[in-house]
C-alpha cells in the first residue's frame, strides 16, 4: 500500500460553502493542468506522509470545531483515501473531494463516502468555481444538486 502525502493541512471556510473544513492538499497529482496554482504539489515524493494516527489526532483536536473534511486530490490512491473518508464519516463529519477528474472518472468506491465533489480540470481561460464560465462543478452528492452558485459573489 502506498502512502498519501500532503503539502498543506489547514482549516478552511470557503472551499466547501456552509462548512468549516479540515483540508489536506495531497501531493502527486498526475493531471498537471496547465496554469495549476498547486504545481508545487505535483512531485509525489514531496510533503509529509498522512498517517492514520496523525489524521485521527487532528479529528480529535478539531472535534466540535469543524463540520467537514476536504481532500484536495488523493483519488489516484483510492484504497488509501477510502480509509480517511471512512474515519471522517465515523467522526460524523461531512466529506468533500476536489478533483480535476470528471465524476464518471472518480473511482466508484469513493463516491458513497463523499457528501460533496468538485470536478473538472483547471482551465485558466474558464476560471474557477467563482466564475460562471467555469468548466468545474461543485456537486452535493446526496441529492445531485449543482452548487456552483454558492461561489459567486
Amino acid at each position: 500500500m502506498r502512502n498519501l502525502r500532503y503539502k498543506h493541512e489547514e482549516v478552511v471556510w470557503i472551499e466547501v460553502p456552509g462548512e468549516v473544513s479540515l483540508a489536506y492538499q495531497f501531493t502527486g497529482c498526475p493531471l498537471r493542468c496547465k496554469g495549476c496554482h498547486s504545481a508545487d504539489t505535483w512531485k509525489a515524493s514531496s510533503g509529509e506522509i498522512l498517517s492514520i494516527e496523525h489524521f485521527s489526532r487532528r479529528l480529535q483536536q478539531y472535534r466540535n470545531l469543524i463540520s467537514c473534511v476536504l481532500f484536495m486530490g488523493g483519488e489516484w490512491l483510492p484504497d488509501e483515501l477510502t480509509a480517511y473518508l471512512a474515519l471522517s464519516r465515523q467522526a460524523n463529519l461531512k466529506t468533500c473531494l476536489y478533483t480535476g477528474l470528471e465524476k464518471e472518472q472518480v473511482p466508484a468506491q469513493l463516491l458513497p463516502l463523499l457528501d460533496y465533489l468538485k470536478t473538472g480540470p483547471w482551465i485558466s481561460e474558464l476560471g474557477g468555481l467563482d466564475q460562471s464560465s467555469t468548466n468545474q462543478r461543485f456537486i452535493d452528492l446526496k441529492n445531485g444538486t449543482l452548487l456552483n452558485h454558492l461561489f459567486h459573489k
